[in-house]
């Protein structure tokens, strides 16, 4: 028991430093807001309003939190300032969504298919090779056996740096050169994968914001050809986005949900931001869950998503 409750612990710390820039920057508002006032008032909710926009919570999110504490005013015709911590913590927790498989409570969590094939999609910079390498070394560290799949051909440092990741945590990398076929690759990596009864298959893909048609297109093949290997692959479409973009982040998650069938998010550089509002933002606004978290550069510091942790983490001390 004490071996499970310390690296219960070393997460929280993980993720509570991770998160420090958005708390700090957000309760330094929040606590100003409300300095002096006894009930939440039309004043105080007009900050608010202005406090969560700017911590890229988005508009249409932050209306829905605000029309909640009205709602909650207007019923028990009295609201202190003291309650809106706990009513916010609630109405953000209410408006995050579940991780769609609520049986992943860890890396260490059974897979519903082997291989469990991920396709990891996401613009260039926001971390997706490193959120792959990360992946690995979690799956890895639960006894699981990962593949790397390097489809990400119209780049050679992408290559490079998966290979990188691959020799670091001990994952075998299906590659070609530069230029060849997304989709020959990916079907290498798969035959590969269940020729050596791997349990996990990480999928990189070409980080271009090229036109949507374009974009469909590939990632419609690359899906075609997985499933003449593995028939009901992918199992898991992984849009990585980078926290510190912002409002970038929300206009790249609409583009690739048009584009693919994203049904799993992953946000990044959550330590070097205020800006991690958007995390709440972007689950709400496209029904997609968060499912993993990057909240610092260590090899470890990706987390599985945990709606009342992140929550718990980013509300834990008193606004006032």
């Amino acid at each position: 028991m004490g071996i499970f409750s310390f690296f219960s612990k070393e997460k929280k710390a993980n993720l509570d430093q991770g998160l420090a820039k958005t708390k700090e920057s957000v309760f330094t508002k929040i606590g100003r807001a409300i300095a002096g006032k006894s009930t939440v008032d039309e004043e105080v909710l007009d900050e608010l309003e202005e406090i969560l926009i700017t911590s890229d919570v988005g508009v249409d999110t932050t209306l829905r939190i605000i029309e909640r504490i009205e709602a909650r005013i207007k019923r028990d015709k009295y609201l202190n300032t003291n309650e809106l911590h706990s009513i916010l913590k609630e109405e953000i927790v209410n408006l995050l969504i579940e991780n769609e498989q609520e049986e992943l409570k860890d890396f260490d969590s059974p897979l519903k298919s082997k291989p469990y094939v991920i396709m990891v999609v996401g613009v260039n910079g926001v971390g997706k090779t490193t959120t792959i390498g990360k992946l690995a070394y979690q799956f890895q560290q639960q006894g699981k056996k990962v593949y790397l799949g390097a489809a990400d051909t119209f780049r050679a440092a992408a290559i490079e740096q998966l290979e990188i990741w691959g020799e670091r945590v001990g994952a075998p990398v299906i590659r070609q050169k530069m230029g060849a076929d997304p989709a020959s690759v990916v079907f290498d990596t798969l035959k590969s994968a269940v020729a050596n009864d791997a349990d996990i298959v990480l999928i990189d893909t070409a980080g271009r914001l090229h036109n949507k048609i374009g974009l469909m297109n590939e990632l419609s093949k690359i899906k075609n050809v997985m499933q003449k290997v593995v028939p009901d692959a992918p199992h898991e479409v992984l849009l990585v986005l980078d926290a510190s973009t912002g409002q970038n982040a929300f206009e790249q998650a609409k583009q690739f949900t048009k584009a693919t069938e994203v049904n799993a998010l992953a946000i990044t550089k959550l330590d070097g931001t205020a800006k991690g509002g958007v995390v709440i933002g972007i689950s709400d606004q496209f029904q997609v869950p968060v499912k993993y978290i990057g909240i610092g550069e260590g090899i470890d510091h990706l987390q599985v998503f945990n709606r009342q942790e992140f929550v718990d983490s980013l509300f834990g001390d008193k606004l006032s």
